[in-house]
């Protein structure tokens, strides 16, 4: 009898192994959007179409730790539009276990990437990859991919494509994180040239006191 529940326990640490620990992970929209933010990080190589949406932001306390983004694959003579969104998201005090996630406004073509993190730490500092405008007979894509420093120091790249170039680093979230997004996108032409998301800023929150 005690070889048999001792063979059980065995197996139940066996099989425990190969359990994954459940993640909830909640849409937050713009249902906290008067949280108040320290200052807003930006970069100089964003393009000229479309209009600044609307900020969506982490919950109070909440930063973000982690990013997906929608990507539009090489469309091979077609209209291309590369990066059409940006998708935070946001835990507190280092539990991963429940998490809001934010975007603002994205566009529709292309897919969700799997979610990047941290190893630790927050999302801090950002930097865009842009296509510039092409001139009136150009495929303009405008934002192409991003990249995300983390307060662990890590470099997080997204999953997107390689048009343009990287400008330079947006300046750093001091004391606290990444806590928000807005981004700057151009609606669909109804089969005119399409770009997409074309800008974005984030927002930093302090840590709390």
């Amino acid at each position: 009898m005690a070889s048999l529940l001792t063979a059980l326990a065995t197996l139940a640490v066996l099989s425990c192994g190969l359990c994954e620990e459940k993640t909830v992970l909640q849409r937050a929209g713009v249902a906290f959007n008067n949280r108040e933010y320290a200052s807003l990080l930006t970069v100089s190589n964003g393009e000229q179409f479309g209009n600044w949406t609307w900020p969506e932001m982490c919950p109070d306390k909440f930063f973000a730790v982690g990013f997906s983004v929608r990507v539009e694959p090489n469309q091979y003579g077609a209209d291309d539009t590369a990066l059409n969104g940006i998708r935070l998201i946001c835990a507190k005090d280092g539990d991963r276990s429940f998490l809001y996630s934010v975007e603002s406004h994205a566009g529709y073509f292309g897919d969700w990437s799997q979610p990047q993190y941290c190893p630790t730490g927050v999302l801090t500092s950002f930097q865009l990859r842009v296509e510039p405008h092409l001139g009136l007979f150009g495929d303009d894509t405008a934002a192409n991919n991003i990249k995300f420093r983390c307060s662990s120091n890590p470099v997080l790249e997204g999953r997107g494509m390689d048009w343009g170039e990287y400008g330079h680093w947006s300046e750093e979230c001091r004391d606290g994180g990444i806590c928000g997004i807005e981004t700057k996108m151009e609606e669909y032409q109804y089969g005119l040239d399409d770009s997409t998301l074309n800008d974005v800023h984030f927002h930093c929150c302090p840590r709390p006191q």
